[in-house]
């Protein structure tokens, strides 16, 4: 999971994105205000904030470096750029894969024992 989290004057918002099952996620003030289901290289939310102004945020994978980027626009105004390198996406795909084999395996131990 890549979590982009951006501080406005009043508002937290917070960007989840799930690099394995494709789900996204937009939280203002920890309430979620939108979902989506994305396996393409870019997508789009848009929001409206607590003051009524209307928040654009377009997740995309640059292809050359391999990072994740979230830009956030405010009133259609580019607000913020905020990049997660491939390190990042690399230690989360690191621990799925530990945790999906220590279950594979502790499920096998537990056949073998009963």
């Amino acid at each position: 999971m890549v979590t982009f989290r951006y501080d406005f004057n009043q508002d937290v918002i917070e960007l989840q994105a799930s690099n394995w099952c494709g789900l996204e996620q937009v939280f203002v003030n920890g309430k979620r205000v939108s979902r989506k289901l994305n396996f393409g290289h870019n997508s789009e939310h848009n929001i409206q904030l607590n003051d009524g102004k209307p928040c654009r945020f377009q997740l995309l994978i640059d292809p050359t470096s391999e990072e994740m980027i979230c830009r956030i626009y405010k009133s259609n105004s580019l607000i913020t750029s905020i990049h997660q390198g491939k390190e990042n996406l690399s230690k989360s795909r690191r621990t799925l894969q530990n945790l999906v084999i220590f279950t594979t395996l502790s499920g096998l131990l537990w056949l073998l024992l009963n």
